[in-house]
């Protein structure tokens, strides 16, 4: 293999997103990718009939340079984005109840009509949540301060009763972070709900994949970095990185290169034992980032049991679910989606799916009389970093004391969740870092066209797993 140019250890967003900064900027790329193809945590696997992404990925219209990225691999059109808010809320035995943004109104006033009319509430807690919710806008989310404070304890001196954080606030918290309200990070929940939902009108539009993720971002991936001249192979391991006189050398399954720098585009527990220890003297710390988990229940019906494209759940099993079904696929496909998954992480599949049918056919009449053509479980014990209280303090930033050496991956000091925005997001900030090593300036536009970039946040259901995790499992 050639050497020079940079490595890209790691061929998640975080790695694509570098890899193609890197390009950008007129640099010769290697990447290397331990699984058989591109897309990290965002992958998919076939059974029988059915492409199956090992969990429900969304993302926000103000998820910018996430959505550049798509852009840049040709794969806008396999999402699609919400001309407005809308997230149908459904109990047993009643019609879902729709939370959405008012279209004529400005933030943060567009949210006021759907706080004020929220039914599984109580006036008395709808007035509550409005002025939580003004008051949150006024929590910073990069202060030190906010991010020591559980989200929980924060509602909780705000005036949120059990019942108005179980049925509002605890819907999105646990979702976009993998935590409940009071195991999560009053500045990540702030960062959420913030930019998701309180400083622009249009910026939670929700956007989801009309195509399987392998589709969406790892095949198109690998088809535009070779187009540029990267050289990319996956299937390859790396078991070390040695600085040696300013530059670094990269061996692992049949790989041996010389690289004039350096992105580390993997999860930290991975991170910890490739970087040099006088990159990152520090790296134990990363260890305290922990892991949790998300389980996904697939179930495959004959036939159609609910009109509804997704929906969040109120007083049942069902955290969120999605309809999955393949365009001209048969039947209908759903998957359920259960974040903070700690309780349900070591049930068995059969026991699993014997739950989440009779919670889905509760909800859904139809799905009752229903032949269940599959039903199988994924579970993913390391989906994200635990974002609870303290957090920050244990997140590195991009550059390392190496300097040609930089960290990546939604785990890095970005200000944001362990989100696909925040993975693509610390990719072209590794990227920087290495490119001012170099001497070399990053494209004005990120080569993307853009002059301006906005910010967003996503995870609803969205696992991120770790280089020996398999997923599947049948019942």
């Amino acid at each position: 293999m050639t050497d020079g140019g940079v490595c890209v250890v790691g061929g998640g967003l975080a790695g694509i997103a570098s890899a193609v900064r890197l390009l950008d900027a007129g640099h010769r790329v290697t990447l290397l990718e331990a699984r058989p193809a591109l897309g990290g945590a965002t992958y998919s696997f076939r059974r029988g009939d059915l492409t199956v992404d090992t969990g429900q990925h969304v993302f926000l219209r103000c998820y910018q340079e996430y959505r550049d990225l798509l852009a840049r691999l040709g794969s806008t059109d396999r999402a699609a984005v919400q001309n407005g808010f809308s997230v149908p809320i459904v109990r047993v035995g009643g019609p879902p109840h729709v939370l959405a943004r008012n279209r004529r109104l400005p933030a943060p006033a567009h949210l006021l009509p759907a706080l004020l009319n929220y039914r599984p509430l109580r006036v008395g807690q709808r007035l509550a949540a409005v002025r939580a919710a003004a008051a949150l806008r006024r929590v910073e989310p990069d202060d030190p301060a906010a991010d020591r404070v559980s989200f929980g304890a924060w509602l909780a001196a705000h005036g949120q009763d059990e019942p108005t954080v179980t049925r509002l606030w605890e819907l999105i918290c646990t979702a976009a972070l993998n935590a409940p309200p009071e195991r999560a990070s009053l500045a990540l929940a702030a960062r959420v709900f913030r930019t998701g939902l309180l400083d622009r009108a249009d910026a939670a539009d929700l956007g989801r994949p009309t195509a399987p993720l392998a589709e969406l971002h790892g095949a198109p991936a690998a088809v535009l970095l070779r187009q540029r001249g990267a050289t990319v192979r996956t299937g390859v391991r790396v078991q070390q990185i040695r600085t040696d006189q300013g530059r670094y050398q990269v061996s692992g399954d049949g790989v041996e290169l010389t690289a004039d720098a350096v992105v580390l585009a993997v999860p930290h527990p991975q991170a910890a034992r490739l970087v040099p220890a006088e990159a990152a003297p520090d790296r134990a710390r990363w260890a305290r980032l922990g892991a949790a988990p998300i389980v996904n229940v697939h179930v495959h019906y004959q036939q159609r049991v609910t009109e509804l494209e997704f929906a969040a759940g109120l007083d049942t099993p069902v955290q969120w679910v999605f309809d999955r079904t393949p365009a001209g696929g048969s039947g209908q496909y759903l998957v359920v989606s259960i974040s903070a998954a700690e309780q349900v992480l070591g049930i068995r599949a059969s026991e699993l799916v014997r739950t989440y049918l009779g919670a889905l056919g509760e909800l859904f009449p139809a799905a009752r009389q229903a032949r269940v053509r599959d039903a199988f479980v994924t579970r993913e014990p390391r989906a994200t970093f635990r974002q609870g209280p303290g957090t920050r303090s244990a997140r590195p930033p991009a550059r390392t004391r190496s300097p040609g050496l930089a960290l990546a991956g939604a785990w890095t000091d970005t200000g944001w969740p362990d989100t696909m925005e925040g993975a693509v997001r610390s990719g072209h900030r590794a990227a920087d870092v290495v490119l001012a090593h170099l001497g070399s300036a990053a494209p004005a536009d990120g080569g993307t066209g853009r002059t301006e970039r906005s910010v967003g946040i996503e995870r609803l259901g969205r696992p991120r797993r770790g280089d020996d995790e398999r997923s599947e499992e049948t019942t």
